[in-house]
């Protein structure tokens, strides 16, 4: 046998040497992982909810923080970084270290739609997160000012087609309520006019006061003012009628098919953390979902509690993401 070149041997050794070292460094990646996840948390864990202060998301996201300080055991703070329909807080907590320290109050809106509008958005809206777990679910609801003549949505489809152009609608580009006016204005063939604006609260307000027609927004935002009967419920979104309102139907009821029928929130982490930490984060909100102040508390805003595993949460974003695809395809928005 005719002896190795220097080069072969040199390579061998080098191989070897890798190989002996391999386990070495498998073993102590998983404990470093391990001992991060087993010394979890150890300082405060932010939530970034990335609407303003004061909705219903943000009331909500306070609420599992509070929920969650005592069963981590360590503070839990809520942040606001609002602006461009959710985006601005989304990439924070993407681009941050994933560590769980940083979370994202995120679900629908920012991980499930904004990916079928926007190219460069300098994350993914999947794939740059890791679910941890479902919080809520809500539903929409098409709310008309009183000073609209219709009274159903038989009547405001006539109304609108007798009058193209008059009817007014709010919302701020870019989310599911803009999304819903302009499925409702395609399934209807019907001209309503789109009135931007920079948060759901203003839309709300000047729907009230007679500024704008109609609005689209969620339950846990519209049932109040429909007992006060400051606006008329048309049609909800939901599978079923809302208990408060047994006499408004569905849009499926309408024969206006199409409509993702709730709208989901839950937290995220970034991509990466481990898995460990996730499934305490997840354990965490799961046990505080169970108690009945915090169910109470969401029973209050209008919501439904929904409990889940990471995998689960995945799952409905993907779904999710696939149906308000299909609308948007529909309606052929463009981001501007």
């Amino acid at each position: 046998m005719q002896p190795l070149e220097p080069a072969v041997r040199l390579r061998l050794v080098q191989w070897r040497t890798a190989l002996f070292a391999l386990p070495l460094v498998l073993l102590w990646s998983g404990s470093t992982i391990e001992g991060r996840a087993e010394g979890y948390p150890d300082r405060t864990i932010k939530i970034v909810v990335p609407f303003p202060a004061g909705g219903p998301t943000d009331v909500a996201a306070r609420l599992i923080a509070q929920s969650l300080s005592p069963r981590l055991g360590h503070n839990v703070i809520v942040e606001n970084q609002s602006g461009a329909g959710g985006r601005i807080g989304a990439k924070a907590v993407a681009t941050a270290a994933p560590d769980g320290y940083t979370l994202l109050l995120g679900g629908s809106n920012v991980n499930a739609i904004s990916g079928a509008i926007y190219k460069n958005l300098g994350f993914e809206p999947i794939k740059s997160f890791a679910p941890v777990a479902m919080i809520y679910t809500d539903s929409l609801a098409l709310a008309l000012s009183p000073s609209v003549p219709a009274d159903s949505c038989e009547a405001l489809v006539k109304y609108a087609r007798n009058h193209p152009g008059k009817l007014k609608y709010g919302a701020p580009p870019g989310i599911y309520t803009q999304f819903a006016g302009e499925f409702f204005k395609t399934r209807t063939s019907t001209d309503i006019q789109f009135v931007p604006y920079k948060g759901g609260a203003p839309a709300l307000t000047d729907a009230l006061g007679g500024h704008i027609d109609m609005i689209f927004n969620n339950r846990s935002t519209v049932l109040p003012h429909f007992k006060e009967r400051k606006l008329k419920p048309i049609a909800v979104t939901s599978q079923g009628r809302w208990p408060e309102l047994p006499e408004t139907p569905t849009f499926q009821e309408l024969g206006i098919s199409g409509f993702p029928t709730e709208v989901i929130f839950g937290l995220l982490a970034p991509a990466g953390t481990p898995v460990a930490i996730v499934a305490r984060l997840n354990s965490a909100v799961n046990d505080g979902l169970k108690s009945a102040e915090v169910r109470a508390s969401l029973d209050g805003l209008g919501v439904e509690a929904r409990m889940g595993t990471p995998e689960a949460f995945a799952a409905m974003l993907d779904e999710q993401a696939r149906q308000w695809k299909a609308v948007i395809d529909e309606i052929g928005v463009k981001a501007e």
